[in-house]
């Protein structure tokens, strides 16, 4: 049985940013728009697997992952193309802002004069 995926015109703007409100299903988006298509069991290895669980349903019902099984896995795949079609920048303006305010990046504050 294949998870449940809305259709790309059924995607709202709200559901996307509460998936995206999580730090952790945040940094899972991070990591599938830089590496590609992930088996499930290579990303949040310190998490338990019903925690594992509740992330990807939410990512995938609110349309922002695919999922889709393959042999005793589940693949995960960001969905750019309908999140691009749907929501033109969003994407890259968050992934700019995590790669801003990621640890080592540094930030000039201006100066009072």
């Amino acid at each position: 049985m294949l998870p449940d995926h809305p259709e790309r015109e059924q995607i709202r703007l709200e559901s996307v940013l509460a998936a995206l409100g999580n730090p952790l299903r945040l940094a899972i988006v991070r990591t599938l728009a830089e590496s590609g298509e992930r088996n499930c069991s290579s990303l949040l290895r310190a998490q338990s697997k019903s925690t594992m669980t509740h992330h990807w349903r939410v990512l995938r019902t609110s349309g922002v992952i695919w999922q889709r099984p393959e042999g005793r896995e589940n693949l995960l795949s960001l969905r750019r193309v309908d999140l691009d079609a749907r929501f033109p920048g969003l994407l890259d303006a968050l992934l700019g802002v995590m790669e801003h305010d990621a640890p080592g990046h540094e930030t000039t504050e201006p100066k009072e004069s």
